[in-house]
């Protein structure tokens, strides 16, 4: 028997049977579903980021009237945090128009006007704060930022020193544990630097009942107290303590916002934080947090503007 290698060959490399129309139809189809699912994630993509650019570079006014009984007349405070060195308009000159126009008794600054990275940048936070100091009373609690860059020096240099000094030069009230009165108003106004262990990641530390009194003693009898106190995750710590109002930042309103769902993450990595921005009540005490002005690390802001907050507190 003669073997006919190539016979066999053509043989099995011959015409394939052709799939139904049912296959082919549903490989297409699939094909198909793919690219109008990776369009769709293409378009919510650019979507996302043309608001993150927006909203990065923006700011709004968000209006808060919180009563307070012990006050001797109605003020207009305006709150800023966590600009970390946000500049909008050279020389910050649109925050500064927009605070202008709004003509507050005072300023209050909840923290983290700068960040903590070595060989940071701070210029346009000393300057926006020490333009502010020269037209109205500035009262300046710290933020984690700047606690940072205060207690590692070995790592910061003398950051810290040089942004204090030339606030405090401009006439700026710096509050860390501290408090100053104003008799015009009645009203105590405290800033309180709590320990860096109550701003781990994950999981919270159970603030003490005494703990607060430790820091700046008990708020006077017959007297408005307000609170400057960066994180708000111890607003109930803070209530306890016998704060009339409490400011706040720290969060960035929680990076992007959802409908009905509020902030995504806070910066303590939690899931829809309970305090991610706006007005809260815990007893007689009132918080307004601040969603902050500006990013750091991640620069992140969707449906979420940067905030110039105004609060007027009155006896009402």
């Amino acid at each position: 028997m003669i073997w006919r290698k190539g016979a066999e060959d053509s043989a099995l490399s011959g015409p394939r049977p052709a799939l139904p129309g049912g296959i082919l139809a549903a490989q297409k189809s699939g094909r198909d579903c793919v690219m109008i699912f990776i369009w769709i994630l293409a378009v919510l993509a650019a979507f996302f980021l043309a608001v993150m650019a927006v909203d990065c570079n923006r700011f709004v006014i968000r209006r808060y009237r919180c009563k307070m009984e012990s006050l001797k007349k109605d003020g207009r405070f305006l709150l800023l945090s966590d600009l970390h060195n946000k500049s909008f308009g050279k020389g910050n000159e649109k925050l500064l128009t927009a605070i202008r126009r709004l003509n507050p008794d005072a300023i209050l600054i909840a923290g983290d006007m700068y960040t903590s990275t070595k060989g940071g940048g701070m210029e346009s936070a000393k300057a926006l704060v020490c333009s502010l100091a020269a037209e109205y009373p500035v009262y300046y609690g710290n933020g984690n930022h700047e606690f940072k860059t205060r207690i590692y020096p070995e790592q910061f240099g003398n950051m810290y020193q040089e942004y204090i000094s030339a606030i405090k030069k401009a006439g700026v009230t710096h509050l860390v544990n501290d408090k100053a009165y104003l008799p015009d108003f009645n009203l105590e106004i405290y800033g309180a630097e709590i320990g860096w262990e109550y701003y781990g990641k994950f999981d919270s530390v159970k603030m003490e009942a005494s703990y607060l009194g430790g820091l700046l003693g008990k708020p006077k009898a017959g007297q408005a107290s307000l609170l400057i106190a960066h994180n708000p995750d111890y607003f109930e710590a803070y209530a306890r303590w016998g704060a009339d109002l409490v400011v706040s930042g720290h969060v960035h309103g929680g990076l992007m916002r959802l409908p009905f769902l509020g902030g995504v993450i806070s910066p303590a990595m939690k899931l829809f934080p309970k305090y991610d921005g706006g007005e809260f009540h815990e007893g007689k005490a009132t918080m307004v947090l601040g969603r902050g002005l500006g990013t750091h690390t991640l620069p992140i802001r969707i449906f979420n503007p940067g905030e110039l907050v105004v609060i007027e507190a009155g006896r009402w």
